[in-house]
């Protein structure tokens, strides 16, 4: 019996050719080969996400797969220039300081990125339980410094809602009996861009505001957000007169409808 279609993908060389055709026949398909097809995490518009054992540590893999309403040529190089523009800005964030899952390997011909698999949970989750005050404000100044070193250092996330912070608590690090304190790490960068533009910077902070206030209580985090970027960041005033201005748009189309 073959196995579904839609959770593998022949591996490929950007390109058209017989020659490179011949190359994708004889490939080895490294996911298939580290068991990631049974173990799929997520599924969304631009890829799929699976767990993996890369070199004995703890992995996930992100594989964008071909868009077939697109030429092939046309598709391999679109493709191609998100995996390298994605793998640049994960190191990137990483050069400026932000916390980020270890990059372990990028698989150009399955486009494919392997990353360190860390053991957390999402913000989004969080918020939904519950968080107590401590909390919020520790993880909400982690937040803010780190959006901080991004924007100031000329990046943009593009996609900074909660399902893409993740909070982790090193349990082994605390005394007996103590509360591990909550780590914060930044995920997904497959939206992300270069950009000095404060407006840029005013519609990622929109973004984060509109996904962690989701409950009233929550507001007591993005507040303590607010308070350490203007800390840490030495663009803030520009910054927080777009994010003004975009929520102010944000708003108004909501009224509207």
């Amino acid at each position: 019996m073959t196995k579904p279609m839609h959770k593998r993908e022949a591996p490929r060389a950007v390109g058209v050719g017989s020659d490179k055709e011949r190359a994708d026949e004889t490939a080895v398909d490294l996911i298939d080969k580290l068991g990631g097809y049974e173990n799929m995490i997520s599924q969304g518009a631009e890829g799929r996400v699976f767990a993996v054992t890369f070199l004995t540590k703890p992995a996930i893999v992100k594989q964008r797969f071909r868009k077939t309403y697109r030429h092939p040529t046309l598709d391999a190089k679109i493709t191609r220039a998100r995996l390298v523009g994605e793998t640049r800005a994960l190191i990137r964030a990483r050069r400026l300081g932000v916390p980020t899952p270890s990059l372990l390997y990028v698989d150009a011909r399955q486009n494919a990125i392997y990353m360190e698999r860390v053991a957390g949970r999402t913000l989004k989750e969080l918020i939904r339980e519950g968080m107590s005050d401590e909390d919020m404000e520790e993880v909400g100044t982690q937040v803010g410094k780190h959006v901080a070193a991004m924007h100031d250092g000329g990046l943009i996330h593009g996609d900074l809602t909660t399902s893409n912070i993740l909070v982790v608590r090193d349990e082994g690090d605390e005394p007996k009996n103590a509360a591990a304190k909550p780590r914060v790490v930044l995920i997904d960068f497959g939206l992300a861009s270069n950009s000095i533009v404060p407006e840029d910077k005013g519609v990622d902070l929109y973004v984060l505001e509109r996904a962690i206030t989701v409950t009233h209580a929550a507001g007591r985090l993005f507040e303590a957000v607010m308070r350490e970027y203007k800390k840490a960041s030495g663009l803030w005033s520009a910054s927080f007169n777009k994010f003004a201005e975009v929520r102010m748009r944000g708003r108004k189309r909501s009224m509207i409808g």
